[in-house]
């Protein structure tokens, strides 16, 4: 009786239109009728859906976010992104869309196998055959009644991908095998239920079944394999093709471990590096990277002239003693911690720029830094650390930050779901959020304008509630056991705690990667601050290495500086070689970069010998030394200079757009700097220097090195010892400073 009245009620629902599933009556007659004689029973193995259901929605791309795991769905129906909520999921297939979805009596006309299989129209296309194994699943499934996985079953606890790495050579393909451990010992092959994506398909391609297919090209590629919420990765190398004998990278320059673990990769790829970048090229990339500033001629030549055996490393401690390291390195970091002027007021930000380039003046240690800043109390116009909780005020926004800046963890998107590509979910974004819940304020924002002051302090009540549940969460940090924390104390200073800790896997790796890629050009992790294990980095030996290294150092960042700019590897040439011309990652040689905005326009009047005026400034003040971008600047913002409304942490590009050609070619301002009767041109044609004097002072101040011969022969004969030669000056200098030679680091 219980199987005539379904009958006679899916008979009814089928006569419905519904809106939600995206049917009209049209689509109805894709529907077969049903033999019952010919439903088979299931095996003795129950189908469950969390076991086996669910893995197969994510496996086909029914909970991803271009499809019904976005917010509000596809047409009405919605599904959790990437299945991290059962129970959503469940309601949402089994008890809504009025029996249609799925239809134990005659599963084969449930719309979760019509429309997957093609028989009933789908905008998200065929997704498997009804002749297939994951049909016949999914169709016991429903025939026994759309069972739930019991809550006694035994727990899902890790997954393995088998192999974990592999070298292959171009165009081979091999398979993977997914295993899933559970908590009560067993182990289950969950390959066909399984997602995988490659993150370099030119290198190393990845089939919706898990076969990994190599390029054509040498190179690296992480292809991820997500099963439930789990997540394993395995690394493809495609080494260079031909043979390098042992003894070539044996007799490899070391000048400390760096050097060891970028040979050891390049071995492993058959790579070889670039030659040593000549000491001009080496003196102009030392001082832009330490000290953000173009090298003066006199210091060239001086550095040139020099036959020490090791200058390199005494111009290292030289430039990390200099003054002018602190306001670059300060820069550097405002964009990732600068409040918002127009939200906290002008005078906050002063506070707060002066407190950061004291930090770096002192060389204060990066864990005693992150410290300062993280456990900030006191008045936003005498404490600039406290001005973090003045511009953010929600302890999930102040959570999502400190994550992101301080453990590389971009964990802002658990917020509603769990992480797409890594282990962290809703319980840990509002776990580690709630360190933050118990900051107070004395004060208020009124923007646009905000000038009031404020006082930090730490409560000793305070809870946020989980997102999903309301409940009220405890503070816990993303690894490790929830704390135990009193009324009495502040759990920022736990969090600290923590994350300072020896133990701790992300803090030291973080900044030494951050480091890495303002030496070096890129990160061996990028972004420099998503560090995790599908992303994975391009030499993790080495990230190893530099962690520890900065971590036994007290977390020295000029120590961390000095240890990369005075290995072999810093000195290599950009030119490529036969054997690393595909290299983009590697660090086989070193990799070009446009100049930082501040740094460009700081260069452009210190060739000219000319000065820019800022409001808000004194005379005289340099772009580097700027501690508010609402200080206008056409040439700042063109060269990518943050928004003063952006929200840090602020990421840079070091593209090089049109409109900065466009911009160095017909700027007013800059032409103008050009044309003065004080500036270096005007100067310098005005002086007793012959013709060879001359073009060496215009290349040393331009591009920091000495003309060559054919550089020479070719322009000296635009520099004629007349009128017109104050003209021929400023032209040279104009097409000199067009050049690539001029803005990017080499």
């Amino acid at each position: 009786m219980n199987l005539v009245r379904a009958i006679i009620l899916r008979i009814a629902l089928l006569d419905v239109t519904l809106a939600s599933d995206g049917i009209c009556a049209a689509d109805l007659t894709a529907i077969q009728p049903v033999s019952f004689g010919e439903v088979q029973t299931p095996s003795n193995d129950t189908v469950t859906f969390e076991m086996d259901i669910q893995p197969l929605l994510t496996r086909f791309g029914c909970t991803a976010g271009a499809c019904h795991g976005k917010s509000r769905g596809q047409n009405g129906f919605a599904l959790s992104l990437l299945g991290f909520d059962s129970e959503f999921d469940y309601s949402a297939l089994v008890l809504e869309g009025r029996g249609r979805r799925v239809f134990s009596a005659s599963p084969e006309t449930s719309l979760l196998l019509q429309k997957a299989t093609g028989l009933v129209p789908h905008g998200g296309g065929v997704r498997f055959e009804s002749n297939g194994p994951s049909y016949d699943l999914i169709r016991r499934w429903i025939l026994a009644g759309t069972p739930r996985t019991p809550e006694k079953s035994a727990q899902l606890e890790r997954v393995l991908v088998k192999p974990t790495n592999r070298s292959l050579a171009p165009r081979e393909s091999f398979p993977l095998r997914v295993l899933a451990e559970y908590s009560d010992g067993t182990t289950r092959d969950v390959t066909d239920a399984s997602a995988f994506q490659s993150n370099d398909r030119a290198v190393a391609a990845v089939s919706p079944e898990g076969v990994i297919q190599a390029g054509p090209v040498p190179g690296e590629s992480a292809v991820m394999v997500r099963y439930m919420n789990h997540i394993a990765v395995c690394a493809v190398t495609i080494p260079l093709s031909g043979n390098v004998s042992d003894d070539v990278y044996d007799s490899l320059p070391r000048s400390n471990e760096i050097d060891e673990h970028v040979w050891n990769k390049l071995k492993l790829l058959r790579m070889l590096p670039s030659e040593v970048a000549g000491d001009a090229t080496f003196h102009r990339r030392a001082f832009l990277r330490a000290i953000g500033r173009f090298p003066t001629s006199e210091e060239t030549r001086a550095f040139l002239t020099d036959t020490t055996s090791d200058k390199r490393h005494q111009l290292v401690d030289r430039l990390l003693d200099h003054h002018e390291y602190a306001d670059f390195w300060a820069n550097k970091w405002a964009d990732l911690l600068r409040p918002n002027p127009f939200r906290v007021g002008i005078k906050p930000v002063l506070t707060f720029d002066a407190w950061l380039r004291d930090i770096f003046r002192n060389n204060v240690p990066y864990d005693q830094f992150v410290r300062q800043l993280v456990t900030a109390r006191g008045d936003t116009w005498i404490n600039g650390a406290t001005v973090l909780f003045r511009d953010r005020r929600e302890a999930v926004e102040i959570g999502s930050s400190v994550s992101q800046l301080f453990l590389g963890i971009r964990i802002e998107c658990a917020k509603c779901h769990h992480h797409p590509f890594e282990v962290w979910s809703q319980d840990d974004f509002y776990g580690f959020a709630s360190f933050f819940s118990r900051v107070g304020r004395t004060g208020e924002l009124t923007p646009p304008i905000s000038g009031g002051r404020e006082i930090v302090f730490s409560t000793r009540s305070g809870q946020l509630k989980h997102g999903r549940t309301g409940e009220p969460v405890a503070p816990k940090t993303l690894i490790g056991p929830p704390l135990q924390i009193n009324r009495e104390d502040d759990p920022r200073e736990m969090l600290v705690q923590w994350m300072t800790d020896p133990a701790n896997p992300f803090f030291a790796k973080v900044m030494a990667n951050r480091v890495w890629a303002e030496m070096m050009g890129q990160g061996l992790v990028e972004p420099v601050d998503d560090i995790r294990a599908t992303n994975p980095a391009s030499n993790e030996p080495l990230l190893k290495y530099l962690a520890n290294d900065f971590r036994l150092h007290g977390y020295d960042i000029k120590h961390l500086i000095r240890r990369i700019m005075k290995s072999h590897t810093f000195n290599l040439s950009s030119t490529p070689v036969e054997r690393n011309v595909a290299d983009i990652k590697n660090f086989s040689r070193y990799y070009r970069q446009r100049l930082r905005a501040e740094v460009l326009l700081d260069g452009v009047n210190d060739v000219l010998g000319t000065e820019e005026e800022f409001v808000g400034m004194p005379p005289g003040s340099r772009a580097s030394q700027l501690w508010t971008y609402r200080s206008s600047s056409l040439f700042l913002d063109t060269f990518g200079r943050p928004d003063a409304n952006q929200d840090p942490p602020c990421e840079r590009t070091s593209d090089f757009t049109t409109p900065q050609v466009l911009h160095l070619m017909n700027s007013p301002a800059l032409n103008k700097k050009l044309a003065l009767d004080t500036a270096t041109p005007a100067r310098l044609a005005a002086s007793e220097r012959d013709d060879v004097s001359l073009l060496d002072e215009i290349f040393l101040r331009v591009y920091c090195r000495f003309p060559t011969t054919t550089e020479r022969t070719r322009l000296i004969v635009t520099l004629p010892t007349s009128e017109n030669r104050r003209s021929k000056v400023e032209d040279l200098f104009w097409a000199l400073m067009n050049t690539p030679e001029f803005f990017f680091i080499d």
